[in-house]
């Protein structure tokens, strides 16, 4: 509707110049957009306000001759000028309502756009260290990366979502070492106190409780394993309960095996098999919260020479540092291979190699941004907030590479976490946190995803796990859920259908046991789906003139808002902006209902092709509120 809009203004435009009622001059824009107010009508043009100097004329003038030779067209009910110059354009009924065919009909492929035009974009979040479990963190950057890769694919985006794996460096030493040393300490409980594995799995979480118990130190003959463990690697060292858990069960598939073995043998074979199971749980956890990614990057892989092709003998970090070498970016001081970064607008160079040969975190950065530019064109990173100072110098690196304006970053505030609205403290000493998997486990993966996407990413998230909890309309994604699940029931009261019919997860099952066991599985048994329900209850040849009242035609305006809302979404990095549209679409179908009768009841009648009518407009929001809920990666339940 834009599209026609600015045709009829252009066409109005010159044929008031023709006249002479206006100057020539050119239009580059005729600023179509939303009006913010309702009553100034669908669309408003600004073009008189920002033509008036091009004009040399008033723009309450201009709108007035705009306005006086625009052409008529069956879609514009009417064309009003309001204030210094805005021109209004009201939208007849049957225009405006059509938006819930078109809505039914496209289904998921509803309010799809190309303002992407197919770039090839990469989207790399989570990213987290193969250490330990995710926190909560990791859950907003997995709920945020996999709901913006979402929306852009919907607005015609190429989209690649990637998960970096950070396993090169000392941390992953730290890691294998932190195991081996409460492996060795449960060897030394049963074999000092003759248990079984289990038994002494338990001792030592115990001693590390008493340990966490005992703040003050007054006490250390109750802990002297954790004590131990503290002396033995310092701070470089992993503390959680789960590095006993891997301990043990090791212990339980090796047995004492690596109790006289080498010490960086143990150390290696821990930390491999340790990286192994930390990944797998990773990928397990990001799928149970609807977050699958196309390609897991290992940083080690940047160190691998090729054996093959133009490439062989060479690895990522050789090819990335030969190119900046050739263009004059490196240089050597002190023993050190530095980046000539200040030449980009950096505060300072950066070393990519120690003097003592060893590579920077910084090293493997420059390596992958590389290699992420050999497949894509664009590439979206988002980081925690605490990284804002590592941006200027990744952006330096894409600058010197060769792709100026084409990495950008998102930072992500963190996550207040609150129960019955007080905050849930963290514990240093006991070197532990809420794990993701924890909260998803408490509160399930739809309302973790849904308040964690909830703001804008600059913005901190109050996570309050009691209120995500709760079963009522205080609770957004509960309150946007249940507006669907109604819809859902209201189609299948008019179809005349059972929940079992309608649902097509039952009737798969249904199907599958009736292959199994032969038994007769008879039409009406068959699973439907709920766009052959709403089929059914609806018909054909649906006449949306009909919806004239003031709730249904709110409906229509909201759906109409979506495609502009989806793209603008992409563009700004925006997803959050899905949750507010749809409370707002729930808001306006709970007052449609509560204000407009959609099925006849006893004593009270009502037209039949208008209660058709407003159960395909009921059915336009199930499709909406189904869609909007995917792109969130939240489920749209049928029944609650």
């Amino acid at each position: 509707m834009p599209e026609k809009i600015e045709e009829l203004v252009r066409a109005a435009l010159a044929a008031a110049q023709e006249a002479g009622d206006l100057s020539a001059f050119e239009l580059d824009d005729c600023a179509i957009e939303r009006p913010a107010d309702t009553s100034h009508g669908e669309w408003t043009s600004t073009m008189a306000l920002k033509s008036a100097k091009l004009a040399h004329c008033a723009p309450r003038k201009i709108a007035e001759a705009i306005v006086a030779h625009m052409p008529e067209d069956p879609a514009i009910e009417k064309v009003e000028i309001a204030g210094p110059g805005f021109i209004n354009f009201y939208l007849s009924v049957a225009v405006k309502n059509a938006i819930f065919g078109e809505a039914r009909e496209k289904g998921m492929d509803f309010a799809k756009s190309n303002v992407g035009g197919g770039l090839k974009t990469q989207v790399e979040f989570v990213s987290a260290n193969p250490v330990g479990p995710m926190h909560i963190g990791h859950g907003r950057w997995a709920a945020l990366g996999d709901s913006l890769c979402r929306v852009m694919d919907h607005a015609g985006y190429d989209i690649q979502r990637e998960f970096y794996i950070n396993d090169h460096g000392s941390q992953m030493n730290t890691f294998g070492n932190s195991i081996s040393t409460r492996y060795m300490q449960l060897a030394d409980i049963i074999a000092k106190q003759g248990v079984d594995i289990d038994e002494a799995h338990k001792l030592l979480i115990a001693d590390r409780d008493a340990f966490v118990a005992d703040e003050n130190d007054e006490h250390p003959e109750t802990h002297p394993y954790q004590d131990n463990f503290a002396e033995t690697l310092g701070k470089d060292s992993y503390g959680g309960d789960y590095i006993i858990d891997e301990a043990a069960e090791f212990w339980r598939t090796d047995g004492d095996k690596w109790v006289d073995a080498d010490p960086q043998e143990r150390m290696e074979s821990f930390r491999e098999r340790g990286y192994v199971k930390m990944v797998d749980n990773m990928r397990d956890l990001c799928h149970a919260v609807n977050c699958d990614f196309d390609r897991w990057y290992s940083e080690r892989s940047l160190y691998v020479k090729d054996t093959e092709g133009e490439t062989a003998g060479t690895s990522a970090v050789d090819r990335a540092f030969e190119k900046l070498d050739k263009m004059g970016y490196l240089y050597t001081k002190d023993g050190a291979l530095w980046f000539r970064s200040t030449g980009l607008g950096d505060d300072k160079d950066r070393v990519l190699i120690k003097s003592d040969g060893e590579y920077t975190y910084f090293a493997s950065d420059v390596a992958y941004h590389w290699d992420k530019f050999q497949r894509v064109d664009h590439v979206i990173d988002i980081w925690g907030a605490d990284h804002h100072g590592y941006i200027e110098r990744v952006r330096c690196v894409c600058d010197a590479l060769g792709y100026p304006g084409k990495f950008e970053v998102l930072l992500g505030q963190l996550v207040n976490l609150l129960r019955n609205g007080k905050p849930v403290r963290m514990s240093k000493r006991k070197g532990t946190m809420v794990t993701l998997q924890e909260l998803v486990d408490e509160v399930g993966s739809d309302a973790a995803r849904y308040t964690l996407i909830s703001k804008s990413s600059n913005q901190m998230v109050d996570f309050d796990i009691e209120a995500v909890k709760k079963r009522d309309n205080s609770n957004p994604v509960y309150y946007v859920q249940y507006a669907h699940a109604r819809v859902c029931s209201i189609l299948r009261r008019a179809a005349d259908v059972t929940p079992e019919q309608a649902d097509e997860t039952c009737g798969v099952i249904r199907a599958t046991l009736a292959k199994l066991y032969g038994a007769d599985l008879t039409v009406d048994a068959r699973p439907m789906g709920l766009k052959a329900v709403a089929a059914k209850a609806i018909g054909e040849n649906v006449d949306y003139s009909l919806l004239t009242d003031p709730t249904e035609l709110a409906l229509s305006r909201k759906l109409n808002e979506l495609t502009d809302l989806i793209a603008s979404c992409a563009r700004d990095r925006a997803p959050f902006r899905l949750t507010h549209f749809a409370e707002e679409l729930a808001g306006d179908f709970h007052s449609f209902y509560a204000a407009c009768q959609v099925l006849p009841s006893e004593g009270r009648p009502v037209d039949p092709e208008l209660s058709r009518a407003r159960l395909a407009a009921c059915d336009a929001v199930r499709v909406t509120l189904a869609l909007v809920l995917t792109l969130v990666g939240v489920s749209a339940p049928e029944q609650m």
